[in-house]
């Protein structure tokens, strides 16, 4: 069983949502990303989705697109993400780690490279937004031989041939992108988010998680009320926007960053 896969059903049988923040990877840098990480988890994260930064983040708005800047301006690679990873692992075995980015920087690391470095650094699954999951089966074989989930995007435009093949394709969770757009786009339709859900649930056992317009403890408990769990990206992203170069020893300036996860996780909580 995958730590992603032990998360959710720990969760499913506490009836409990499970709370996803997301963090470009060295915005502003690698010791405060570090840093909160490890905050976030104090704050109640079950799962934390780490961007690679890359210059072409093309699914991304403009909050996540700077901040990917950020991380690049100070040269963060892909070989450095992996060393954060396994950095966080001598103190914490427990939150599930997914990196979330572009297929490019993977590429050009090599499959089989990344997939034992992201083995032995302690990733638990991967989210390549460009990668079809259809054009994905290298990448997903070379994951898979490693225990590593690879886990799928699935949008409100997605046809009902395509979804059943993601979901095939797909493990530790499904991704359910809530609006049509880019990240940090405004949440509005509630009603066929809902309705999409649960298709979505005829046709797979994974977990389905939310992201996209999650924006605070309002939208963490709608969304969590139709699904497993929700993910916060831009909402985060835009305070840590705020933060000075190094602050990753400032106890109360990162317990401010992060206040929008734990005020998520106290709205998730109440729908128990």
């Amino acid at each position: 069983m995958s730590r992603i896969n032990g998360i959710a059903q720990k969760a499913a049988a506490a009836n409990r949502k499970l709370l996803i923040p997301y963090l470009v990877a060295g915005d502003p840098n690698l010791e405060t990303t570090s840093a909160l990480m490890h905050k976030l988890v104090e704050q109640g994260a079950d799962i934390i989705e780490l961007g690679i930064p890359f210059s072409d983040p093309s699914s991304d708005g403009p909050v996540i697109q700077r901040g990917v800047e950020r991380a690049l301006a100070k040269g963060t690679t892909l070989k450095q993400v992996l060393g954060l990873v396994a950095q966080f692992r001598e103190v914490d075995a427990d939150t599930g780690i997914v990196l979330m980015g572009y297929l490019n920087p993977i590429e050009i690391m090599g499959y089989k490279k990344f997939a034992e470095g992201a083995s032995a650094s302690g990733v638990d699954g991967v989210l390549t937004v460009d990668l079809p999951p259809m054009e994905a089966g290298e990448l997903n074989a070379m994951m898979r031989s490693v225990d590593v989930d690879t886990i799928f995007l699935v949008a409100p435009t997605t046809r009902d041939d395509r979804v059943a093949s993601i979901a095939e394709h797909c493990s530790g969770y499904l991704y359910y992108v809530s609006l049509k757009g880019v990240t940090g786009a405004a949440l509005t339709d509630f009603d066929s988010v809902t309705a999409n859900i649960n298709k979505l649930r005829e046709g797979t056992q994974l977990p389905i998680v939310i992201g996209f317009g999650i924006k605070d403890a309002q939208s963490a408990s709608a969304m969590g009320k139709l699904a497993d769990g929700v993910i916060i990206g831009s909402a985060l992203v835009e305070k840590i926007a705020l933060l000075a170069d190094q602050v990753e020893h400032d106890v109360q300036v990162l317990s401010n960053t992060v206040k929008v996860i734990s005020q998520a996780r106290e709205a998730l909580d109440k729908l128990v």
